[in-house]
């Protein structure tokens, strides 16, 4: 195994330096170019004060300098926190905030829509966007830096920062239950060893090209990079405006002959459904995994024809311990299946079930999983309470001190060895692949000056997991009883839209003059979701 993220492409830039590493909205660049590039950005943040451990934001859509950008963060010993380019600024602003972000690659557009009080603890803005005149900016002097700074930095090596494997990487913030996003940091030790984990198993070669469909922010995005650096591959990042139509990815993946695909089931759905596929158009695949949500069957029966060359993978794992389990999808087996198998633990990992009271859960017993190894994070940025409650000690090994994660998920062991998941035990969902907090959703709406109560609710959709549905009660005599309904549905979901992501805004919302109640005095959501 490597020993720190950086080194994967260093040996690779080595082997393969002529070779693409990385395409984006038709640009790439060879292994050289982005050992080249990391390493003038790690020297240029130095310059700007990054110290062993300090957060650097990302916040633009992607392209090849996303890629420069995560490793010259690290090369410089910083951790990067790649922030959804979707977000509103409210949000973006708060991790920049949460995080005490110093310094932040973005560009020109994003810069501008975050406004002052979203960059109140940033110090200096690298700009990723060139303007016309090419010229040059500053290195120390300005607040607002041109990427052309980095021509002034060395090429051939990067800075000297003493760092273990222990040491931080990244921060991903997902949903948080007490309306704002919670940032989960994970170290180098965490990445590698899934890294280690996939190479082996997948088999993936200098000759293989992976298909980068998932934002940078979302944990789906720590394969394709890092494991196309390991190997030597190429990874086609999949942008925003591409991944809208499926017909047209379709297209892109026969004619950049991708032999490896990641993503969430919703979007091989959508693929399946509207994107005309054809045998010949997936014929270059050789391995299809998805992970992030429950892959209908009869889309995965679909898939497994579409694509007969290819191996399929249930990869399951929460952003805190990446992926932890994972199925190899039995083609003679799938007609038979009712339910789909998340499998078993991957290499160097452990996954177990607890039972309500504490201890190891029989075959066929439910329980929630639990995770050890070295790819558990370390826990939760700024949220010890947090981190406490979901990184614990292991009190079934008392030989030396130990931490596992509890995933929150319930699930069963079956006779054919393999974990079957059970639901959540909160009320954390999946919608696209992406976690969602139900509570931060209803936070969002009782912001809202003429809401009184407020309900998320998930309504099963096969397609794309979950859909969100929203029950609400106004005040009486607020500003909103007398506008009519379309007006309503979309004044709040604008509401939500300046607060929330685009994936977390309830598609219905219904209106009610009392939400039902338990005999504790909770909101009925039971009741709510049977009578929607």
């Amino acid at each position: 195994m490597a020993y720190l993220l950086p080194q994967l492409l260093k040996k690779s830039a080595q082997a393969f330096p002529e070779k693409v590493a990385v395409w984006a909205r038709g640009r790439s660049l060879s292994y050289r170019e982005l050992e080249e590039g990391s390493n003038q950005l790690a020297h240029l943040l130095g310059k700007l004060g990054v110290k062993k451990g300090d957060r650097v934001g990302l916040f633009f859509p992607k392209s090849v300098e996303s890629v420069i950008s995560m490793l010259g963060v690290l090369k410089a010993g910083g951790v990067y926190v790649p922030l959804d380019p979707q977000a509103p600024a409210s949000r973006a602003g708060y991790i920049l905030g949460n995080c005490g972000i110093r310094i932040l690659i973005t560009n020109r557009e994003k810069r501008q829509a975050l406004g002052a009080a979203a960059l109140a603890s940033v110090e200096h803005c690298i700009l990723t966007d060139q303007e016309e005149t090419g010229k040059a900016g500053g290195v120390l002097e300005d607040a607002v830096l041109e990427w052309s700074s980095l021509g002034h930095f060395p090429l051939s090596y990067a800075p000297e920062v003493a760092m273990t494997e222990g040491d931080l990487a990244y921060i991903l913030y997902t949903s948080g239950s007490t309306g704002e996003p919670k940032g989960v940091m994970l170290s180098h030790r965490n990445a590698l060893t899934f890294v280690d984990w996939c190479a082996g198993e997948f088999r993936l070669s200098s000759d293989d090209r992976l298909c980068n469909h998932a934002p940078l922010h979302f944990d789906l995005s720590v394969f394709d990079i890092y494991n196309a650096l390991e190997a030597g591959a190429a990874v086609y990042l999949i942008t925003e405006d591409l991944a809208l139509f499926p017909a047209s990815l379709a297209s892109f993946i026969e004619s950049q002959r991708i032999t490896i695909w990641y993503s969430v089931p919703s979007a091989l759905t959508l693929l399946l459904l509207h994107g005309r596929l054809t045998a010949e158009k997936m014929k270059s695949l050789r391995v299809i995994l998805f992970a992030g949500e429950v892959f209908p069957l009869k889309y995965l029966r679909e898939l497994a024809e579409m694509a007969p060359g290819a191996e399929l993978y249930n990869l399951y794992g929460p952003t805190e311990t990446n992926v932890c389990t994972f199925y190899k999808v039995e083609r003679d087996r799938l007609a038979k299946l009712d339910k789909l198998p998340i499998g078993i633990a991957c290499a160097n990992t452990e996954a177990f079930l607890i039972t309500d009271d504490g201890w190891l859960a029989r075959p066929g017993e439910s329980g929630e999983l639990c995770v050890r190894g070295p790819s558990v994070t370390h826990g939760y940025w700024g949220d010890e309470e947090k981190t406490q409650t979901m990184v614990v000690p292991n009190h079934l090994q008392t030989a030396f001190e130990e931490k596992i994660y509890r995933t929150g998920d319930m699930a069963t062991l079956g006779a054919d060895g393999n974990f079957y998941f059970g639901g959540r035990r909160d009320r954390m969902i999946k919608s696209r692949g992406y976690r969602i907090e139900l509570g931060e959703i209803e936070s969002a709406l009782l912001s809202h000056a003429a809401v009184r109560e407020a309900a998320a609710l998930a309504v099963p959709d096969e397609i794309v997991g979950n859909r969100i549905r929203a029950v609400v009660c106004l005040h009486p005599t607020g500003p909103m009883p007398g506008v009519d309904l379309p007006q309503r549905i979309l004044a709040l979901q604008q509401h939500c839209a300046s607060r929330l992501p685009p994936y977390m805004i309830p598609e219905s919302i219904d209106f009610c003059a009392e939400l039902p109640k338990t005999s504790t005095g909770k909101i009925d959501r039971i009741k709510l979701a049977a009578a929607g």
